[in-house]
């Protein structure tokens, strides 16, 4: 979604959402696989008119959410969930509120935190995703849900030079960090990654790798692009994932995913 589907306004342009309509009326099958939550995809899709039951997300159909952390399957039924250690959760929580960095823990269909900030707001109203629920404790954040994963928000030189060297030592084995933007940082659990969730999907479909063309352009989408037959990576793209790609696309603002789909799905 981000930095692929989504353009850097944050949204889906007409010229893509034809891609993916003709698409769907051509029998591909079009899932997406984000990092978003469930109701995020929806949201932002219904306003080109590509969620709901003709569409390609709603309640109902198949799709990879939260880094790979929930997998949905036929009639939209979960199939897979990993949780993130409650301890890593407790270790997070305690950090945001004493560095007063602003924390996301998500739930499912839900975004859960401890103080209000602009940076919280704009996961909602740029993202799409759920209004964060403020949580008056650590204590009642760690005890209201399972969480599967948390997102640190901050500048991109603060992501770089302060949150990913702390977290990437501090998670240990019990879980890593990952980031799909330059100002957010993930902590997931260990052996997390979109590719993951998407083989568990196609086993689940009955589909194998090689009927599967993907797009990204994160870190988060690499294992994702290797387990393609087709990876394609925008070339809005990290380098990393550039790599392992088999083709270069044009950027998510130059309609990347529409000359993705003309150029190689049909």
């Amino acid at each position: 979604m981000d930095g692929t589907l989504l353009n850097s306004k944050s949204q889906i342009t007409e010229t893509t959402a034809k891609a993916l309509t003709e698409a769907l009326s051509r029998g591909v099958k079009v899932v997406i696989a984000t990092g978003k939550t469930r109701p995020a995809v929806i949201r932002a899709l219904k306003m080109v008119g590509l969620a709901g039951r003709d569409g390609i997300v709603s309640e109902s159909s198949p799709g990879v959410f939260l880094q790979g952390l929930l997998v949905y399957g036929r009639q939209g039924r979960e199939v897979f969930r990993s949780n993130l250690d409650p301890h890593v959760c407790r270790q997070a929580s305690l950090y945001s509120l004493e560095n007063k960095v602003p924390l996301i823990a998500f739930s499912k269909d839900r975004c859960l935190t401890l103080f209000d900030h602009p940076l919280v707001q704009s996961l909602h109203t740029v993202y799409h995703e759920p209004k964060a629920e403020i949580m008056d404790s650590v204590d009642h954040l760690i005890a209201e849900a399972d969480i599967q994963k948390l997102i640190f928000l901050d500048t991109a030189d603060g992501v770089a030079t302060v949150l990913r060297p702390y977290w990437s030592e501090a998670t240990g084995d019990h879980a890593k960090v990952v980031q799909a933007q330059e100002d957010m940082l993930e902590i997931v659990p260990p052996g997390t990654s979109k590719g993951n969730g998407v083989r568990m999907l196609i086993d689940h479909l009955g589909i194998t790798a090689k009927e599967v063309m993907a797009i990204g352009d994160g870190e988060n989408d690499i294992e994702m692009l290797e387990l393609a037959s087709l990876g394609i990576a925008l070339s809005n793209g990290t380098e990393k994932t550039k790599a392992v790609a088999n083709v270069i696309g044009a950027s998510n603002d130059e309609d990347g995913v529409a000359d993705a789909i003309y150029r190689y799905a049909f």
